[in-house]
């Protein structure tokens, strides 16, 4: 019998990337420091470090979000503290010999390795939505969707130049159920989709990491 390979979702939040590691067909593990009662799957409340230390050998791939409002472009109107975590997550996924991810925004490009850039619109899905991903071993990116025009409005929706709708989910500005329907998750609140990575842009990964470490896992079966 076959197992399915496990996913650590750090920062998981809600759970956009859990949700779109388990479509790609991973075991998903989520740890967040605060509660995520919407989380689809196996979670636990902890800190990212301590769990990490404790259950990496449980593990054959580790996602991490760290907090991406240090690298905000809005940093400066938020005053944000937050910490810089992704130079801390990477020398400890390092560390573990384990395949990886770290997820973030654009902000965060000089503190990532080689990052591929995923859009909404590469997917078929209403947002833009750019996210950064350093992902070891080294994928190559699909090609990016140009975007002419803008999705600024009171309510965060417009055309743009090629004539499809966008929605800008964040803060507030936006409609839930548009949003979800835009991102591809039925079931957050709007601060969790504010927050939220569309699946779509995980599944993508998940499925290439599937080809990494399937035979790890058929390797350790034949072990047991």
């Amino acid at each position: 019998m076959h197992r399915k390979p496990r996913l650590l979702d750090l920062f998981c939040c809600a759970g956009g990337a859990g949700m779109g590691y388990s479509n790609a067909g991973f075991e998903v593990v989520g740890v967040d420091i605060r509660p995520q009662p919407r989380y689809p799957f196996a979670f636990h409340q902890s800190d990212w470090q301590t769990f990490l230390d404790e259950h990496w050998q449980e593990l054959d791939v580790l996602h991490a979000s760290p907090p991406c409002q240090g690298y905000s472009v809005l940093k400066s109107l938020s005053k944000s503290n937050a910490p810089l975590l992704i130079p801390a997550v990477r020398a400890a996924f390092k560390a573990t010999g384990k395949s990886y991810v770290i997820e973030n925004v654009p902000g965060a490009k000089r503190d990532l390795v080689n990052p591929l850039t995923l859009r909404g619109n590469q997917f078929g899905l209403r947002v833009i939505r750019d996210r950064l991903f350093e992902v070891n071993p080294f994928l190559l990116s699909p090609p990016l969707v140009p975007v002419n025009g803008s999705t600024k409005s009171h309510r965060g929706k417009n055309r743009l130049h090629d004539g499809a709708e966008y929605i800008t989910v964040t803060g507030h500005c936006f409609l839930v159920e548009e949003a979800r329907r835009a991102m591809g998750i039925d079931w957050m609140t709007q601060d969790e989709l504010a927050q939220a990575i569309p699946p779509a842009y995980t599944q993508w990964i998940g499925e290439q990491l599937m080809r990494v470490c399937s035979g790890r896992v058929e390797q350790t079966l034949e072990v047991l």
